[in-house]
């Protein structure tokens, strides 16, 4: 499978990506600098967490009018499957890819720490690795990520099976179903990762990347990343 991960100034999980997936592959991720104007071929594009652009303007503003993001727009079209994680989400929505808007965390303080997430969509390249309604432990580590979206959106999410993970408490209820302390950032009916149309774009605030090895504390994450290879690989 080959692989892509975009870099840019500001970026700072990039290389956590790059590991992931190496991990799960076999093969080494193309690291694609923000500067360049298309992206060679590749079976997955990662765009991944940090501060694209130091965050100026809106968190993924300027990094969705950069010329290697218009085409990831381009290929993604053509149905090249695309993760965004973190500020990768924040850009994907900044591009059109994805609907909706992440706004600052209901808080408005920096969040970072461990969180649970229900598997809510598993027919997915990027879910296939979960099974429904699975539980996992994900960190999280973001300002902007209170995902929000008119309601007509909301109710095609929905009906459409869109929302791939949701936040939840460690017993698996939401916070709009009593979980305790569930929604870290006050996210629209406790979003924290959604899908395109065509089910081949996941944007996504939590880091699997991060929690992808027993070394590093855990490897929920890790699934996402072999169901990745099983798909597409």
């Amino acid at each position: 499978m080959k692989t892509a991960v975009i870099v840019f100034p500001g970026s700072n999980c990039d290389r956590d990506v790059q590991v992931a997936l190496r991990q799960s592959s076999g093969s080494e991720p193309m690291m694609v600098w923000h500067g360049e104007a298309s992206l060679p071929d590749a079976d997955l594009i990662v765009v991944p967490g940090g501060f694209s652009y130091g965050d100026y303007l809106r968190s993924g503003a300027m990094a969705a009018q950069s010329s290697v993001i218009k085409d990831v727009v381009a290929k993604a079209k053509k149905g090249v499957p695309v993760l965004g994680i973190c500020n990768g989400f924040q850009v994907l929505t900044e591009c059109g890819l994805l609907p909706g808007v992440l706004m600052r965390n209901a808080n408005l303080k920096f969040v970072c720490k461990d969180v649970y997430l229900r598997t809510e969509a598993a027919d997915t390249p990027f879910t296939q690795g979960y099974e429904p309604g699975q539980v996992i432990r994900i960190p999280i580590a973001h300002h902007d990520g209170n995902y929000f979206t008119d309601p007509d959106t909301l109710a095609r999410l929905r009906d459409e099976d869109r929302v791939a993970f949701r936040y939840v408490d460690k017993d698996g209820k939401s916070g709009k179903e009593g979980g305790n302390g569930a929604n870290p950032n006050g996210s629209l009916d406790d979003i924290a990762g959604v899908l395109n149309e065509t089910r081949t774009v996941l944007g996504l605030m939590p880091h699997p990347e991060r929690l992808a090895d027993e070394d590093l504390g855990g490897d929920d994450g890790r699934p996402m990343f072999d169901g990745l290879l099983k798909a597409l690989g």
